[in-house]
């Protein structure tokens, strides 16, 4: 008898310059929760972070060692928008991360998909915050 294969991503590692500053941006200006923060030794954490309500994939913080990963710190997507923050509310969270002082790249846009703007975090990563349609 086979077992139907069940898989998910689990964690996404976004590679940080420093664990308590990622934390702070990510809780105070996102609203993420901090899900777990075990000190490995070494300098290393297991630091996960999700947005509020998610049942989604987690971050996994990743604190750079060394500087090759410090020089990815902010272009793992090699510029391009790297992760897509969904919301049932843009312009609740948009309004909030403005006043949080987030930085934007563009003015929010209505695309066919739903409405869209593309935010940066503390490092200049790039994310989309996303509002899809309703179907």
């Amino acid at each position: 008898m086979n077992k139907l294969v069940e898989q998910k991503i689990g964690n996404i590692a976004l590679v940080v310059e420093n664990y308590d500053d990622a934390i702070d941006f990510y809780t105070k200006k996102l609203q993420f929760e901090l899900i777990e923060d075990t000190d490995l030794g070494g300098d290393k954490r297991w630091v996960q972070i999700s947005p509020p309500n998610s049942t989604g994939t987690n971050l996994l913080l990743a604190q750079a060692s060394n500087d090759e990963q410090l020089k990815s710190v902010g272009h793992q997507a090699g510029g391009r928008v790297f992760l897509f923050l969904q919301t049932n509310d843009f312009w609740r969270d948009y309004e909030f991360m403005q006043a949080q002082g987030v930085e934007f790249t563009e003015e929010p846009r209505v695309e066919e998909y739903g409405t869209v703007v593309v935010f940066k975090d503390l490092y200049g990563t790039k994310w989309d915050l996303l509002q899809l349609n309703q179907k």
